[in-house]
């Protein structure tokens, strides 16, 4: 029975021996912030992108179906593809005298604003793309395919939808061994690893958020009853810094978050927000893998007895979270060319909060709805 659970049993032999420490309390968090100056600069990191939706070529200019309308997705706030007034058959055939002319969701006739061109050509452009310009827009054309023949006339329908990036994170959890949970030293404690943490990531323009903090009490095999810390932390992107998190101590997890902040200060090396927010995410998970790792190296090398507070090897555990905005859901079913974007929920769905999806609402209107009215 004792080698189905190895790790536990040496962890708690070596609580056993660690209770009589003679350590002390200022000993044990200088222990522990001796980790950070073993934390260079120089990990290297996996870049990890957006998943979402991926410009090839032939996004770049959309052409039209005269068999069903043509959904187009728009990145909030940045510029769209080429929407074409013809159809793929049409684009490099020869057309005498061409008209076009777009109406907008409301059926409205689209003329040239500081937002919305129009081409010599009949493309529609949008420059920075907003919420409320999803919808329907149709395109009507008339062209003599040559100089003899009558004019022909096509309309074309495209659904246009504004899409985000979902706001993702990383979510760890570790857990630590610890005094009596009713012990003042365990705050310190946390107090301590939030100051290192913070510095840990503070060149990445990141920030630590302390959430929640629990203790419990473990039975360990062989080795009695002991006290366990449960930390959880995330790295999450800048739109969650503001978000209601809340900080109690109770007697298992402690909650912390590393969240990207923008302060508009300084050099951005990376123009693109979201590969630079990528970048910049994936260094902080790995600089705190290698953190906690390190632990485990320093108290391999040390000789007896433990300290009282130490994190238990091979406890970290991380999962990738995603999130979207309320108004936004993903939906690969009616997306299948943008799966992994928010989407803008269409009318007769909402979402209220940072859900996944779009809840369906038969009273919703309108393109975007963040409530059931």
């Amino acid at each position: 029975m004792e080698a189905s659970v190895p790790g536990r049993a040496r962890r708690g032999r070596r609580r056993t021996r660690a209770a009589g420490s003679p350590l002390s309390r200022a000993a044990v968090l200088l222990f522990l912030s001796a980790f950070l100056v073993r934390v260079t600069a120089s990990v290297g990191y996996l870049v990890r992108l957006p998943r979402s939706f991926r410009l090839t070529k032939d996004s770049v200019k959309i052409v039209g179906s005269t068999n069903f309308p043509v959904k187009v997705y728009v990145m909030l706030h940045q510029k769209s593809p080429h929407v074409l007034c013809v159809t793929q058959r049409l684009r490099n055939a020869e057309l005498i005298d061409p008209s076009f002319q777009w109406h907008g969701p409301k059926g409205k006739v689209i003329s040239e604003n500081s937002t919305t061109q129009i081409t010599s050509t009949g493309s529609l452009v949008f420059q920075n793309f907003q919420e409320r310009m999803s919808g329907i827009y149709t395109c009507s054309l008339e062209y003599k395919p040559t100089v003899e023949e009558t004019v022909k006339r096509l309309h074309l329908k495209y659904i246009i939808y504004a899409y985000r990036e979902p706001h993702y994170y990383y979510q760890f959890t570790a857990r630590y061994h610890a005094p009596p949970c009713n012990s003042i030293y365990n705050i310190s404690f946390e107090k301590k690893l939030l100051q290192i943490l913070s510095k840990l990531v503070l060149d990445l323009s990141c920030e630590i958020s302390l959430l929640k903090s629990e203790c419990h009490h473990v039975k360990m095999q062989k080795a009695g009853l002991q006290n366990e810390l449960f930390f959880t932390f995330s790295v999450a992107q800048e739109h969650l810094l503001k978000r209601p998190f809340f900080s109690t101590l109770n007697c298992l997890s402690t909650l912390v978050e590393v969240s990207s902040l923008d302060t508009g200060k300084g050099p951005k090396p990376c123009t693109d927000h979201n590969c630079e927010s990528s970048r910049r995410l994936a260094k902080a998970k790995n600089l705190i893998e290698r953190f906690f790792n390190q632990q485990v190296e320093a108290l391999g090398r040390r000789a007896e007895p433990l300290p009282e507070i130490y994190y238990i090897e091979g406890t970290l555990q991380m999962v990738w979270i995603n999130r979207c905005f309320p108004g936004y859901g993903m939906n690969d079913m009616q997306h299948p060319k943008c799966p992994e974007c928010c989407v803008i929920c269409s009318p007769g769905s909402f979402n209220p909060r940072d859900g996944i999806h779009c809840l369906q609402c038969n009273n919703s209107l309108v393109y975007g709805a963040k409530a059931c009215s």
